[in-house]
């Protein structure tokens, strides 16, 4: 894989995973404690982790191949 499909590739992962954390944290919150807040924090650190690892799992199966 070259870099522009690997920044693609964690582009994509990154978004997809801080638009699922934030609107899971959200309604938790809104559920569980009636605020309507999210947690920023939680969101971009598993965005983060989640494009990372997949990203990088994603290139390791395509050298394989």
């Amino acid at each position: 894989m070259n870099i522009k499909k690997l920044a693609i590739e964690f582009g994509t992962v990154f978004t997809v995973a801080l638009v699922t954390v934030a609107l899971v944290t959200f309604l938790w919150n809104l559920i569980g404690h009636g605020e309507r807040t999210v947690d920023w924090e939680t969101s971009f650190s598993f965005a983060i982790m989640f494009g990372i690892m997949l990203t990088w799992t994603k290139s390791r199966e395509i050298k394989e191949k």
